[in-house]
């Protein structure tokens, strides 16, 4: 109880402070440029034009909402994350609990000793479903918690309250309003997971050397290593998910002039994979301008 109490309270943490980070990357991920680029230099030192990172971003909103507006969408996501932790511990809970009861059902019979591999396969689909089950139950608070950030484009109010988020969603869309973009979220997720989980395998199974004597923290760094590259392969689905959650659905942000409706997230897909924007947010400081986009943006400035 108290391990799940402090990770409560350590996720709220984490929560609070990256927000404004979070507010930043969706309004980027769905295409909101209000600031023009500028003349600066690469990480290899060439002169290029680029738009505005993250700390330009921020002051931008803070400019017009105020500091408190960097924290607009806190609450859904807030009951979103505590809500997420207790059912994923909940749902691997249940799993230790019935090992438990199979062992002692098994009285004295030995059981046979698994493989590593089968260890890996059976861990990593148990915390496949704790994760699903925590995304499911909560995507529609991951919902509410977009649209009242996307709504900054349109300066609308539409989401505001939560009780009041969750009657519009309802009244306007139903039921089905409240997943918008939860199944490229959920095999984002399950593809990341097994994606990492297996390549962290791999590498400690056959390139790091069991004899040596931090082995144990070589382990911890390749699965930091791979849950990073297995983040980067999955993005995609990350930014579809978001834009599928957001699209239509009244804001200025998600409807025709300022974005296109997409029929389905396989549409949503295939036309940022068409403009070539599959990465459109993933990047908050060195920041290309984006394909199709036109600026006034003199390199001659730095000559």
């Amino acid at each position: 109880m108290a391990d799940a109490a402090s990770q409560v309270l350590l996720g709220s943490g984490l929560t609070i402070l990256s927000q404004p980070l979070m507010y930043v990357k969706v309004l980027i991920q769905v295409g909101y440029e209000p600031l023009a680029p500028t003349v600066g230099r690469n990480i290899f030192g060439r002169q290029v034009c680029q738009l505005p990172g993250l700390f330009c971003y921020a002051q931008h909103i803070a400019s017009i909402d105020g500091k408190r507006g960097l924290f607009t969408g806190l609450t859904p996501r807030l009951c979103s994350g505590i809500l997420g932790t207790v059912v994923h511990g909940k749902v691997l809970q249940h799993y230790q609990e019935c090992d438990k009861a199979e062992e002692s059902g098994s009285g004295n019979v030995q059981k046979e000793v698994s493989s590593s591999f089968d260890r890996v396969i059976k861990e990593t689909t148990r915390e496949m479903m704790a994760r699903s089950a925590a995304t499911l139950i909560t995507h529609p608070f991951h919902v509410i918690t977009l649209r009242s950030m996307v709504q900054f484009i349109g300066r609308e109010s539409k989401y505001c309250g939560l009780c009041d988020s969750i009657a519009t969603i309802y009244r306007e869309e139903g039921i089905l309003g409240f997943f918008a973009g939860l199944i490229p979220r959920l095999l984002g997720d399950i593809i990341s997971l097994w994606l990492c989980n297996s390549l962290a395998y791999l590498v400690n199974t056959y390139a790091l050397d069991s004899g040596v004597s931090t082995m144990n923290e070589m382990k911890s760094y390749s699965q930091a290593v791979t849950g990073f590259f297995a983040s980067m392969l999955t993005y995609p689905f990350v930014l579809v998910s978001n834009l599928m959650a957001v699209n239509n659905c009244g804001l200025a942000g998600g409807c025709p002039p300022y974005a296109p409706i997409y029929s389905s997230w396989i549409d949503c897909w295939c036309m940022l994979q068409k403009e070539g924007n599959m990465s459109r947010g993933n990047s908050l400081f060195f920041r290309k301008v984006p394909f199709g986009k036109t600026y006034c943006c003199d390199l001659r400035m730095l000559i």
